[in-house]
């Protein structure tokens, strides 16, 4: 499906550019000026969150991912090392050119991250929206627990609170939750996403373009969950390049029911061998007039980057058992 994507996105993008239109038109023209984007903050500490918190604020952005390393626990998924506080996980994984492992147990991660969102309300406010990710770690009756816990800090959205085969445990989420609840990364098909959104378990989707199926794919996604009152949220990390990020959106500004969009900002070699893309300002997210997808690839700048072997993290319980990462 991953292929199917590639080439989907790849025709679109010949289909603007022969046009001399960018792909948003083709998909039937603008429902907004500009895609609601939010970025990521992480720390060690509440207060090392809190400052990157205050560092995406003061760059433009009006909503925030917070993530925290959990005390006793190595290396969270999606804070800093313990090495360094500039590099996640993942990246001190591709740096040793092996997985690292993580550690992982639900009942001090249940205790701390209200315990963040509590901290990050009571200094920055109401104003910014946050955001927080699970990354498909806890059990139903966990996950419903920290969503209740999570009410009174009023997240946007809590992302990927169960593994993406339990579907049926989205409903014990609901019945003890509003915080709203989005879903949909590791979702490989049209169809995976099928019971929770028509079944209104989920409050956002959001797939990858680039697992799903390409453009073609998430037009039929959103317009299915149009029906629903079911937002999207496209999954945009920085291990996929900057033609997908424009993809997405593309689509974004196309769509009516439009939620938020993740983002990164590319290292300059990324963006040497991949220029162009959508822009960043005042919290949104923009592509312009450029006919296809507005992107391009400078083969010659690729070639000086070849590709180097890299693992994304695995992670384990204290008593030594595989978690899921």
């Amino acid at each position: 499906m991953t292929a199917l994507a590639g080439v989907d996105q790849a025709l679109w993008d010949i289909k603007g550019k022969r046009a001399r239109m960018p792909v948003y038109q083709l998909l039937g023209g603008r429902t907004r000026q500009g895609a609601l984007a939010y970025t990521h903050a992480s720390g060690r500490d509440f207060a090392e969150v809190e400052d990157a918190a205050r560092r995406a604020i003061e760059r433009g952005f009006k909503a925030v991912r917070a993530q925290v390393a959990i005390p006793g626990l190595e290396g969270t998924y999606g804070t800093p090392g313990r090495k360094s506080s500039e590099a996640t996980a993942g990246r001190v994984a591709q740096q040793a050119g092996l997985p690292a492992t993580e550690l992982f147990e639900p009942a001090p991660y249940l205790r701390t991250v209200p315990k963040l969102f509590e901290h990050l309300r009571a200094k920055l406010g109401e104003e910014v929206e946050l955001l927080h990710d699970v990354h498909e770690r806890l059990s139903p009756i966990e996950a419903a627990r920290l969503a209740r816990d999570l009410e009174p800090y009023h997240l946007f959205f809590l992302e990927d609170p169960l593994r993406p085969e339990d579907k049926q445990g989205f409903r014990l989420i609901r019945e003890h939750s509003t915080t709203p609840i989005a879903m949909g990364e590791l979702f490989n098909s049209l169809w995976d996403g099928l019971p929770l959104i028509s079944q209104q378990l989920i409050d956002y989707i959001r797939c990858d373009l680039d697992h799903v199926g390409g453009i073609t794919a998430a037009r039929k996604i959103a317009a299915l969950a149009e029906f629903y009152q079911v937002k999207t949220a496209w999954h945009g990390p920085g291990d996929i390049a900057p033609p997908t990020h424009a993809a997405n959106v593309h689509v974004d500004i196309s769509i009516p029911n439009f939620g938020i969009q993740e983002m990164v900002f590319f290292p300059d070699v990324a963006r040497e061998a991949l220029p162009g893309g959508p822009v960043f300002k005042d919290g949104y997210m923009n592509v312009d007039d450029t006919p296809g997808l507005g992107t391009d690839v400078n083969e010659e700048a690729a070639k000086k980057y070849p590709y180097k072997r890299s693992y994304l993290p695995t992670a384990r319980r204290k008593d030594g058992s595989v978690q899921d990462w």
